[in-house]
């Protein structure tokens, strides 16, 4: 049995180094709980949404039963990392579709709220208001639109030209005809952006690349979804990849942009958007398959770094197992490189009417006006897909006594969370100045160290 004052310390640590990391709670997945955040702060969150005019000038931004305010909690309960959207900016009428600058604006009121100058009054609900400290303050809103839509890439960390083509966002590419891929570009604008991360988590940084492909059943929908597909298949293969020699552009048929190198072996591309087109039941090798796959399924020129088959994904509904984004039919998808990535803790997607009860429901969700469970069907008529990716974490080593835990070289709740442990568990992890006693010595040596930072 411990010492009574041991047991006290052991109580009380927790609290204590709960109020040292500035009273941040402990993010959990357990939806069963209504807990939808990574259960892994590690993990890389990607998340793709067909907002369905949710987010324009022209939106009532107000805490009602409304698009704006679904979409707002929904973002605010699943916090990604990463967040590309499609159907941005459309007013409703054709050729009213905002500007670049008026719907960077709109993102700003989205997160932070503030005076709406476009519908007057003050924005009535943004993400800030639920979630504090989270934010995606880099935003790309694609300038190539379709007359009616945008395209956003929006990001906890910053754009950063990873490739020498001298500029860190994609909004357009032109290819000539080559292997499979005919001349063309991606008409509805397929944009990448090149992000990041931080050197003391992540050995590498992302590209994350977002499309909307044509919608509709005709024989010229069909083509048209092909053709995007393959000549984005083409251009993350020998724009990003260097097509299996090393070289960006080896043959020379992507007239823009013109990367002067290729991306590094712990930097991986990750992709998505609404590809409109559902591979389990649209009897052939339809986009998802091409973007992935290239010509030859299992061989040599995929779209992986190694030039196998890159994976997308098949993200269900966590209480019901449903696969469909809109309807129960499949349109919406996340794909990634899979040789470069370390792996994938969860693929999902988000649903309010498929849970049991609204206290299963991510907590902004539960407030929603009059009816919480059909959040999701006034925010849009597709569901969010959700992944948390496992990057390559970086090698460097402890920077001090309570940098505990990877990430080396940063200081955050992963190393207050395993000297709690170590400590209650009289694991010699926590035992920091070794002498073989756990007492406040230890605690001491770990609040002082943390305090004062890594170098």
């Amino acid at each position: 049995m411990l010492p009574r004052n041991q047991c006290t310390l052991i109580r009380t640590l927790p609290v204590a180094v709960a109020l040292l990391a500035g009273g941040v709670a402990w993010a959990q997945w357990d939806p069963n709980n209504g807990e939808w955040y990574k259960s892994d702060p590690n993990d890389l969150r990607v998340m793709t949404w067909n907002l369905q005019d949710g987010i324009r000038t022209e939106a009532a931004k107000s805490n009602s039963v409304s698009g704006w305010n679904g979409i707002v909690r929904i973002v605010a309960g699943l916090q990604p990392d990463i967040l590309i959207l499609q159907e941005t900016a459309d007013n409703g009428c054709g050729g009213c579709v905002d500007t670049v600058s008026e719907l960077e604006t709109v993102f700003e009121l989205l997160f932070h709220g503030g005076a709406d100058p476009f519908e007057g009054g003050t924005v009535g609900v943004f993400v800030q208001m639920f979630a504090p400290g989270y934010d995606l303050p880099y935003v790309f809103v694609n300038p190539v639109n379709d007359g009616f839509n945008r395209n956003v890439i929006l990001s906890r960390y910053p754009f950063l030209d990873l490739n020498g083509d001298g500029s860190a966002t994609e909004s357009d590419f032109f290819v000539l005809a080559d292997e499979y891929a005919p001349t063309g570009s991606v008409i509805r604008g397929h944009m990448f952006a090149e992000i990041d991360l931080p050197d003391a988590v992540y050995e590498g940084d992302v590209v994350v690349g977002n499309a909307h492909f044509k919608a509709g059943g005709s024989s010229s929908d069909f083509a048209q979804r092909l053709q995007e597909a393959q000549v984005s298949a083409y251009f993350i293969d020998y724009a990003f990849n260097g097509g299996g020699v090393g070289l960006p552009d080896p043959n020379n048929k992507i007239l823009f942009p013109n990367p002067t190198m290729t991306l590094d072996d712990e930097t991986p591309v990750i992709w998505g958007g609404d590809w409109n087109e559902d591979e389990q039941n649209n009897g052939r090798k339809g986009p998802a398959e091409w973007i992935t796959r290239a010509e030859f399924t299992g061989g040599t020129d995929g779209t992986d770094r190694d030039r196998s088959d890159s994976t997308y994904d098949d993200a269900r509904d966590f209480f019901n197992n449903n696969r469909g984004t809109r309807n129960n039919t499949k349109l919406d998808y996340l794909a990634w490189q899979d040789s470069v990535i370390e792996g994938i803790t969860r693929e999902f997607i988000f649903d309010s009417s498929s849970v049991p009860g609204v206290a299963q429901l991510p907590e902004p969700v539960r407030t929603f006006p009059s009816v919480p469970d059909l959040t999701s069907i006034f925010a849009s008529d597709h569901k969010p897909v959700v992944i948390d990716i496992q990057l390559p974490l970086s090698t460097a080593g402890p920077c001090n006594l309570a940098d505990l835990a990877a990430p080396f070289g940063v200081l955050d709740l992963t190393d207050i969370n395993s000297f709690t442990v170590g400590f209650i568990t009289l694991d010699p992890i926590a035992d920091l100045n070794t002498n073989g006693v756990f007492d406040l010595t230890d605690i001491n040596l770990f609040i002082n160290n943390f305090v004062n930072g890594c170098p």
